[in-house]
């Protein structure tokens, strides 16, 4: 997903320079929303993993 993000963050930079400013200004939205959401979803599986992590050592002793 932060790939995705990064390639939007490019094709915003490439259509910048073009003088696309709307089209630029759409794939910056794109990628910000993307690299939030990468973000977000790292922190609930790093939780979760956690989580996990500590019922299996529960469950082992």
């Amino acid at each position: 997903m932060i790939r995705l993000a990064i390639i939007c963050l490019v094709i915003a930079l490439v259509a910048a320079l073009l003088g696309f400013g709307g089209v630029a200004g759409s794939f910056v939205g794109i990628a910000k929303f993307l690299f939030f959401l990468a973000i977000a979803l790292f922190a609930i599986f790093l939780i979760l993993g956690f989580l996990a992590g500590r019922g299996i050592k529960n469950t082992l002793n």
